[in-house]
């Protein structure tokens, strides 16, 4: 987990389903998005309040999303963490991000168990900075 390696491989990914995404542009979900977005990868929105964010139509959940996930992306209180991952692993994701703060163990060893990628605790913008700016 957090691995440098593991961190490049996310990075060649390109679809990011992005789990509570918020459709105000002063909110870190937003401008990490909209940054991941600007340099190329396809984000999806996954927040039930909203039909469109960033002009990508929104889904309630990770189950609705008609196409193939490659990164889960998560911007969610720690306790809502667990049902999360399951659907990640339930659509055959290949990583999941659990954002600055997010931090369940026991769902991230889980994703790694059903062979994701995870990284927990970090932030993709910084991270994707760090690397390629």
């Amino acid at each position: 987990m957090n691995e440098p390696e593991t961190i490049q491989k996310i990075f060649k990914m390109k679809t990011i389903a992005v789990v509570g995404l918020s459709p105000n542009p002063m909110r870190p979900s937003y401008r990490i998005a909209a940054y991941l977005q600007s340099q190329g990868y396809r984000i999806i929105p996954v927040n039930p309040g909203h039909d469109v964010i960033l002009g990508e139509t929104s889904y309630p959940s990770l189950k609705d999303i008609p196409e193939q996930i490659d990164v889960v992306d998560v911007f969610r209180k720690p306790e809502h963490v667990g049902p999360i991952v399951d659907n990640a692993i339930a659509i055959g994701a290949k990583a999941l991000w659990l954002q600055d703060g997010v931090i369940d163990e026991t769902a991230a060893k889980r994703a790694e168990a059903a062979g994701l990628l995870v990284v927990m605790n970090d932030c993709m913008l910084r991270q994707h900075q760090r690397l390629f700016v």
